[in-house]
């Protein structure tokens, strides 16, 4: 009888065996985590949402795991998306599960109650499992419970600790020979070398079973001596010293012999007459652990634990796994460090350090450490797969801008170098090297022309400043040089040191680190999230909104609220669903959280952190046109005002006594405000103080009041008295700056602010459109200065300004007309070092600024906007966005009070409407615009989701068109737009999917005069580059008609053929015609039904299996069966990239063309086109 395995483990375990990294509260412990259970906060949730949390399960003994189920914390909105599994016997030294030994993430939940059931392809043995969550939905935290299955698992062990210890097991004289043997055996290795399997035979033949540097090699000897170098037969595995159980299986048959470790096999010849006859100690014994070793089906194990005769045992044999504890550490990737804390002098003075590594990669660092006695580093680090070792003594780096005194002596034959002999840090090096000195000395550098060849410099020359030359203990007199009375110099500065400090102040912004050389200064802003020379310009957007309009959704973003200005980057959620963009900031606790009488507290105070500082979640709120804040209070027995208030708005916050939904200084709730309060003598209906749970709960709204700081609730010391209170997360959507906009309709208007103060530093960046050919954006002079960005060609912007080094120039040409009167985005820097310009996403365009020249720009007349001060060369058309080093300039409010100027410029879809994939509509706001995906087969923000659903035998979507009027009078069904008979001159359909069935329907149209077209799949292929439709993979076949010709295109591939009739659809079926439409043949093949997936059906405007999952209700369509909506049709599921596949496809009758091309091993998907003129 087959054994089931599928017993859940988790249900019944005590609290005390489940552990984690951490937990919100107690209410949410680890404990709590059992499927389908609402104990406690109904699931386990940490505390914090991040990669590196888990969830642990002890079993309380090795056991064998088939399967796993997970699900998201009860009655929340907190559930993982995808985690990962680990697998121990000892809870420590993890063992990754990974499906197809490639795969390791496992698919989570879609919501908190539905339970998600995996299968694990291959059975886990283990005590400990651990779950790691990857990601999680977006609008809530980690939250989890779980349950697997699986059944008790037994096993004989026995352990050996390296030295003479091992187990012999004597054949039984006189057993007769089999042709064939097997052994069988689990092993866990604390070394990488040992001997696991030993056999001699006749004549001095023996087969050995050994790892070797964490490889598996069967090995035959001949001779009777171990100095013997043995044949390899064949290596298996790698890694095997990984302290994790591997499997092993030896089979013979007559000559031939397979060695099967994990799940690889290989076959090898050995001697025809080897058979083995007693065993053979070997000197590399083995160090780990054995389990479950059988010889053909002779428990050896056992038989030792039971001292049968057969088997001996020698030396230190324990029947038990007892594994030391090795942490180990994996480093995945640039970003892995370990920090330990350092060491403390031990009575001896010494220092010691160890560890063990593996690695495939030749290169990279172990350890470092500082040497604070010396002021230096020390390095330990791999190079070409070598070890080395560098130390980095303060003395020795000597490019600090100080004086370094360097001292050369040679004696005995015995060269010495002394770096700082004064100094309490110097240093000293020699060796045996005797030194002469018959020539001259040079320093810094060689003579160009030195034709002699006396001097040569592989290295780079000097730049910097040397003093107090001697030679041989005499002092140098430089002014002798100078007046070429001794040696010779060429381009010196003598009597002088001309040494600068390029970092002093530093240039560098936002905290970049700054680093010089002799003539130029560099800004590191790798970590800076800033960009440029002196990383003032910041990599990220301002806004939700500008992300968007790159063609980004939903996702984690860094937003800089204020550009190049002080405020830090912060990372946000952008809710990218619906029509407005979201901009989502959380704080400690976005939960519903219960609070209960305790004896002694009054009062209660909550204070919520949030994820952003200070100043970035005020200018957040200033710069978006909408923010709003769930603010709920459920009460039993607890009154809200006047014992309960909040505190909101900037610093500490001011206190508030209105609540959620309601205004402020009003003193009221929701349902005061709209005379609804259960009891109307008061404003809240928690003010009724009632026994039975009610609630105040709504959206604050006024901008002054947010964020929500902190609650005081003062109600809740009574006996009875109980309360919940949620504070959401801060929500904001709408840009201020982003869409801040003005139009310039005459050559002569401008706008004109006060004068724009970059002296060092200044960054410009402005969206433009127009239909004009050249104009100038920005322009402010100064008595000598200037600054200037202008559209001089219809095809070239130009950066130009002076700082008195006279007029410098940027520019960036562009290969596409630039007054195409779409939206164009320009970025201008300029600083000391240089000034770049970039248009759109052209290439960056730079100027270096002369090294040692003015750097100062100096202006004083005011800043004009879309013209000149001489009102010649004005710019006609839009700019938006204008922002001078982060600060937005209010165009639309300086354009009220402007004549020539009017505020905001519509039409965006010009720009953006390429966003709108699959069909979507771009739809005019007057700040932006919004993708309507009502005519698409996709939805999304972007119409870019593809709308899929997983399909089984028995499920089935109809849509039905409208009937010729005269049927439809009395129908009361719900009809679609187009009549049945209206003759159409073509249509388009097309679909996506992804089966492993084969033969099956996928689509079935049939028209009211009994025409119909059918999409089918066959198992074989003719001329096809991929070998089957029905691998699991993605596909999709698009179907167009245009009159007398029909186009097939699957994936990329398109053949055209002749139609002789046009095809009328009418009504479409997914799967399950009725089988009265159908021949018998194409119903029997109907009526197998489809397994698999279907993904943006299309039949020209209408889109079907959409209209069945987002609206089943207001839509004709029939479902029948499970139907369920799916990411299916993702192609990031698909595991190989597209391939173009031919396909033959002619017009026929039905059965004509399903028999002569659709049986095998002919096509792969038939096309099966019928008209009532051909019957």
């Amino acid at each position: 009888t087959l054994h089931v395995c599928d017993s859940p483990l988790v249900s019944s375990l005590p609290p005390s065996s489940f552990r984690s990294s951490s937990q919100l509260s107690t209410s949410h412990a680890p404990g709590f985590a059992k499927l389908n259970r609402r104990d406690g906060a109904g699931g386990w949730s940490p505390l914090i949402s991040d990669r590196y949390q888990w969830l642990e399960v002890d079993l309380g003994e090795r056991t064998k795991i088939t399967a796993v189920a997970t699900q998201g914390r009860y009655g929340s909105s907190d559930w993982l998306t995808s985690y990962l599994l680990m697998f121990s016997d000892t809870g420590h030294n993890w063992r990754q599960y990974r499906q197809e030994d490639s795969i390791g993430s496992f698919p989570g939940n879609s919501n908190a109650d539905s339970v998600v059931h995996y299968k694990l392809q291959q059975p886990a043995i283990a005590r400990f499992i651990r779950l790691i969550p990857l990601d999680w939905n977006p609008n809530g935290r980690i939250g989890l419970r779980l349950e697997t299955y699986g059944c008790p698992y037994t096993s004989d062990v026995v352990s050996f600790d390296g030295g003479s210890s091992g187990l012999l097991y004597w054949l039984t004289s006189g057993l007769k020979r089999t042709s064939r043997d097997v052994v069988t055996l689990k092993f866990k290795a604390l070394r990488n070398s040992g001997t696991l399997l030993q056999a001699e035979g006749q004549e001095g033949l023996s087969l050995g079973l050994e790892l070797e540097r964490g490889k598996l090699l069967l090995l035959l000897r001949q001779g009777r001596t171990s100095s013997t170098e043995p044949q390899r037969l064949v290596s298996l595995g790698s890694l095997l010293d990984d302290q994790h159980w591997h499997h092993v299986a030896v089979e013979r048959r007559g000559s031939h012999l397979n060695l099967t470790v994990d799940k690889h096999t290989e076959r090898v010849q050995i001697p025809a007459d080897f058979i083995s006859q007693k065993p053979v100690t070997s000197k590399k014994n083995f160090n780990g652990c054995l389990e479950n070793l059988l010889y053909n089906g002779h428990n050896l194990i056992e038989l030792a634990k039971n001292k049968k005769q057969q088997v001996t045992i020698s030396g230190n044999v324990t029947f038990s796994c007892a594994e030391p504890v090795s942490v180990a550490v994996t480093f995945t990737g640039p970003e892995s460090f370990l920090q330990l804390p350092g060491t403390t002098v031990s009575s001896s003075g010494g220092v010691s350090i160890g560890f063990q590594f593996r690695t495939w990669n030749k290169a990279g660092l172990l350890v470092t450490f500082e040497l604070p006695q010396q002021g230096g580093v020390a390095w330990l680090y791999l190079s070409e797969a070598r070890l080395r070792l560098q130390i980095h003594k303060s003395g020795v780096a000597l490019n600090d801008g100080q004086w370094h005194s360097v001292e050369l002596n040679s004696r005995r034959g015995r060269l010495t170098i002394t770096v700082d002999k004064e100094e309490r840090d110097s240093s000293q090096a020699s060796l045996s090297f005797p030194v002469t000195i018959e020539s001259h000395l040079f320093f810094g550098g060689c003579p160009v022309d030195d034709g002699s060849q006396k001097c040569r410099n592989p290295f780079n020359v000097f730049q910097g400043c040397m003093r107090l030359f001697t030679v041989d203990n005499q002092n140098m007199d430089l002014i002798k040089v100078q007046e070429k009375q001794l040696g010779n110099y060429s381009n010196l500065q003598i009597d002088m040191c001309g040494i600068i400090d390029r970092c002093s102040p530093s240039p560098c912004e936002h905290g970049g680190p700054c680093s010089q050389s002799w003539t130029v200064f560099h800004c590191n802003c790798s970590d800076s999230g800033y960009s440029g020379a002196t990383c003032h310009s910041s990599v990220y957007e301002q806004s939700c909104e500008a992300y968007k309009h790159k063609g980004n959704t939903s996702g984690h973003f860094y937003i800089d609220v204020d550009g190049s200005g002080p405020i830090k980057p912060q990372l946000v959620y952008c809710n990218m669903t619906e029509e407005n963009t979201w901009m989502v900031i959380q704080h400690n606790n976005t939960e519903l959280t219960r609070l209960r009488p305790s004896p002694g507290v009054n009062q209660y105070s909550i204070h919520f952190d949030y994820s952003s500082e200070e100043e970035q979640l005020l200018a957040v709120i200033k710069q978006s046109e909408h923010c709003e804040q769930e603010l709920s209070y459920h009460c039993k027995k607890s009154q809200g005002s006047p014992l309960s208030w909040w505190f909101g708005g900037p610093g500490t916050g001011r206190v508030q006594t209105y609540w959620g939904g309601a205004q402020p200084g009003s003193q009221q709730c929701a349902c005061g405000l709209q005379g609804d309060c259960v009891d109307l003598q008061h404003y809240c209906n928690c003010d009724a103080d009632r026994m039975e749970w009610t609630e105040d709960s709504g959206l604050l709204t006024h901008k002054d009041s947010l964020p929500v700081r902190s609650l005081v609730l003062g109600d809740i010391q009574r006996p009875g008295s109980e309360a919940v209170y949620r504070v959401g997360p801060l929500q904001c959507h709408g840009d201020r700056n982003f869409w801040n906009a003005a139009f310039f309709d005459k050559e002569t208007s401008y706008l004109h602010f006060p004068t724009f103060h970059g002296e060092l530093s200044a960054d410009i960046s402005f969206l433009f459109k127009t239909m004009a050919s050249s104009g100038v954006f920005l322009e402010n002079l100064g008595i000598k200065d200037f600054i200037r960005i202008e559209l001089s060609s219809s095809t070239q912007v130009v950066f130009s300004f002076d700082v008195g080094n006279g007029p410098l120039e940027v520019r960036v040409e562009s290969s596409f007309p630039l007054n195409d009167n779409r939206w164009h985005r320009v970025r201008a820097e300029r600083n000391v070092k240089e000034a770049s310009l970039r248009l759109d996403e052209l290439p960056v365009a730079t100027q270096e600024a002369p090294a040692d020249g003015h750097f100062h720009l100096q202006l004083n007349s005011q800043l004009f906007i879309g013209g000149t001060a001489s009102r010649q060369k004005g710019f006609r058309g839009c700019i938006r966005s204008l922002q001078l080093n982060g600060v937005t300039l209010d165009l639309e409010e300086r354009a009220k009070i402007t004549p020539g100027v009017q505020p905001g410029c519509p039409g965006h879809c010009s720009s953006y409407g390429s966003l709108c994939q699959n069909h979507g509509l771009c739809m005019e706001r007057a700040n932006g615009f919004h993708c309507d995906c009502s005519l698409s087969a996709y939805t999304g923000v972007f119409c870019q989701t593809e709308v899929s659903a997983s399909f089984k035998s028995g499920t089935s979507v109809s849509y039905t068109f409208k009937e010729p009027y005269e049927l439809s009078r009395n129908s009361s069904a719900l009809p679609s737009s187009i009549y049945s008979d209206m003759t159409l001159r073509g249509e388009n359909v097309s679909l996506s999917f992804r089966t492993n069935q084969s033969p099956a329907l996928l689509l079935y149209v049939s028209s009211y005069y009994r025409e119909y077209l059918a999409v089918l799949i066959n198992k074989h292929v003719l001329r096809s580059k991929v070998r089957s439709l029905t691998n699991g993979q993605l596909h999709t076949v698009s179907i167009r008609r245009l009159t007398d010709s029909v186009s097939v295109q699957v994936r990329k591939t398109t053949q055209i053929l002749p139609a002789p009739v046009p095809c009328l659809w009418i009504l479409t079926h997914f799967l399950s015609p009725e089988s009265d439409d159908l021949d018998a043949d194409l119903s029997r093949l109907a009526s197998l039904g489809f397994t698999g997936c279907l993904s943006v059906v299309h039949f020209n405007t209408i889109s079907p299996l959409k209209e069945a999952l987002l609206r089943p209700d207001s839509s004709p369509v029939i479902i029948t069966g499970p139907l369920a909506q799916s990411n299916c049709g993702s192609a990031l599921l698909c595991g190989k990239s597209m391939e173009h596949t031919e396909i033959i496809v002619a017009p026929c009758t039905l059965f004509q063309f399903f028999y002569k091309y659709c049986s095998p091993p002919f096509l792969l998907m038939c096309i099966c086109i019928l008209s009532r003129h051909l019957n």
